[in-house]
């Protein structure tokens, strides 16, 4: 094995919702990073986004592109069916707190490791839905039987570091500063969520958006200078998932298929995100009443050849038989994310130029960095 003290230290820190946009508005880090490229992003949000990262499979294959799929079948909620008709009135299930509290209780009583939340699905169709994020997938055994990050760093005999995604972003940089100050580790993975929040309350907004990226260059700087006083060679990157596509209008995907009478289980089934609505066809003739009905909505249909370029087609249709895509800027209000548009979203086309991400480097950027699903492999090499 190679002697430790030679072993290049490599450092990689993932801030969601750092676009190129955004790196290149702020002139982020350019003298420390020098090496930077936009990236395209993974197809979906940053549920999709950080299993593709964790082992550098696509959805198609590691199964994570929405939380919640039709799945009557295999339902971990199916007991609740005997209690959601009694959750009335159904306003206050609706409540935000009410369904962080939920959550929790929820979360619990399924022993669920992951990262867990009811959102606004209606919760009498809960019975009826898979939920992907059952385990911790930074956790050894997390993506299995795929391995993730911590797997194969642990099968190449490096030391490793992997940030806890249930901690404050400060503490993460803290820890993974003193480690690599100390020499105590080979590989760390950083993980910081906080600007992903933020933009989607304030994309576009500088003075609240400025301050937050400078403080993450002081962290930033902080894990540099640790990795120089640890005397070894060293490579530090940053990279993101996406950026983050400003509001620019709204479309009631539920009030255009409730006006086609068709019913929710008995016709059809779908999972209506903040940027796609999933269709799973129960019925021959629902896909071309379906259509219709979203015929004049800002959006389109993703044809199977999209899907597979994509990574989000699979022969068993657990993401849908049918994707209706948003147009960039357009939110579906109200959905199964949410009743009220946000500021800002992500989850739009990949190749749009808001929904860039990045990658920053102090090492020059491998040619094979193109798209998020190739983070893995530079990650592991």
């Amino acid at each position: 094995m190679t002697d430790k003290k030679a072993r290049t230290v490599k450092a990689f820190v993932f801030i969601d919702a750092l676009g190129w946009k955004q790196a290149e508005r702020y002139d982020f880090l350019r003298e420390e990073l020098p090496n930077r490229r936009p990236v395209e992003m993974q197809f979906g949000y940053s549920c999709t986004a950080i299993p593709t990262i964790l082992t550098g499979k696509r959805p198609s294959e590691h199964g994570h592109l929405a939380f919640y799929d039709w799945a009557p079948d295999a339902s971990p909620f199916r007991a609740m069916r005997f209690v959601a008709p009694f959750l009335r009135p159904r306003s206050f299930w609706r409540r935000g707190r009410v369904r962080n509290v939920l959550s929790r209780l929820v979360k619990r009583a399924y022993g669920f490791t992951g990262y867990f939340q009811l959102y606004s699905i209606p919760l009498e169709r809960l019975p009826k839905l898979d939920y992907c994020e059952k385990r911790d997938m930074f956790a050894p055994g997390g993506m299995g039987p795929i391995p993730n990050l911590a797997d194969t760093w642990g099968a190449q005999g490096l030391r490793w570091h992997v940030s806890d995604w249930r901690r404050p972003e400060g503490d993460n940089f803290d820890i993974a500063r003193d480690l690599l100050a100390k020499g105590a580790v080979d590989r760390a993975f950083v993980y910081s969520a906080a600007f992903d929040a933020l933009q989607h309350d304030c994309v576009g907004r500088d003075e609240a958006l400025r301050p937050k990226v400078e403080a993450y260059a002081d962290r930033v700087r902080s894990l540099h200078d640790a990795l120089a006083a640890s005397g070894r060679p060293f490579e530090l990157t940053i990279f993101s998932d996406h950026g983050m596509t400003p509001l620019r209008g709204t479309a009631d995907i539920p009030a255009a298929l409730a006006a086609t009478g068709m019913v929710w289980g008995r016709d059809y089934a779908c999972a209506v995100d903040s940027t796609m609505a999933r269709f799973w066809w129960l019925r021959e003739d629902s896909r071309a009443t379906a259509e219709h009905a979203l015929a004049d909505m800002p959006g389109r249909w993703l044809s199977r050849a999209e899907m597979e370029e994509n990574g989000i087609w699979r022969e068993d249709c657990k993401f849908g038989d049918a994707i209706f895509l948003a147009d960039p800027g357009v939110q579906f209000c109200p959905g199964d994310m949410g009743v009220k548009p946000l500021r800002g979203m992500h989850g739009y086309d990949p190749r749009d130029e808001d929904s860039l991400a990045c990658w920053l480097s102090t090492a020059p950027v491998p040619a094979r960095v193109r798209r998020v699903c190739d983070y893995f492999a530079a990650m592991t090499e």
